[in-house]
């Protein structure tokens, strides 16, 4: 199972992460989504990936992007875009324009929504199932995507805890991001972040 940490803000933070003797393969950042407390400003954002990512992928995390930020941003040394509320046609441009691999965010209420997912088969190259909350951690009924069958990498988030029997999540998805989890009183908290990375290496080692 592969984790990614979402929400990266903060230089030291994302030194501790792509120097972790067990990193995560994704380290995402929100990119245009001002109402997150998470958000980074564009001029900040540029300074922070001049963090060597080493062996993570970086991550633009983008809800309905306009042009201007696309143009903006395609110079930062992501290599996936994870995209929110855009339509299969929109991402099929962003895509080829930008030469990006896509993480096609679904943000999953009931069983209907899950189903949007075969929307993107031809522009994903991850599906992230995530809640309804975005700046939010709120949770959603795994067992809505719990058979689903893709040919494409699942990624799970929304609500995900340090204390939660990480082991039930391998069972449901290949990926899982985490966020607000590895926060104390609304800061990315080194200690939880090594607790996280040193459980899914365990894991991984047992399976």
């Amino acid at each position: 199972m592969k984790s990614k940490i979402c929400g990266i803000s903060d230089i030291k933070t994302l030194i501790y992460l792509t120097n972790h003797p067990h990193p995560p393969q994704y380290i995402g950042f929100i990119v245009n989504y001002p109402k997150s407390k998470r958000f980074v400003e564009y001029n900040k954002l540029k300074e922070l990936l001049k963090i060597n990512k080493k062996i993570s992928n970086y991550v633009a995390v983008l809800v309905r992007p306009n042009e201007d930020m696309l143009e903006k941003i395609k110079i930062l040394p992501f290599d996936y875009y994870q995209i929110y509320n855009c339509t299969p046609r929109e991402v099929k441009s962003i895509k080829e324009k930008y030469n990006k691999k896509i993480i096609i965010a679904i943000t999953v209420n009931n069983q209907n929504d899950v189903l949007k997912y075969q929307n993107y088969k031809n522009v994903a190259d991850i599906f992230l199932f995530d809640s309804k909350g975005y700046e939010k951690s709120i949770s959603f009924d795994h067992k809505l995507i719990k058979n689903l069958k893709l040919n494409k990498e699942l990624m799970l988030a929304g609500n995900i805890q340090i204390e939660d029997n990480l082991e039930n999540y391998k069972k449901i998805a290949d990926i899982i991001d985490i966020s607000g989890g590895l926060e104390t009183s609304g800061l990315k908290d080194i200690s939880k972040i090594d607790i996280f990375l040193k459980k899914i290496k365990q894991i991984n080692n047992e399976a």
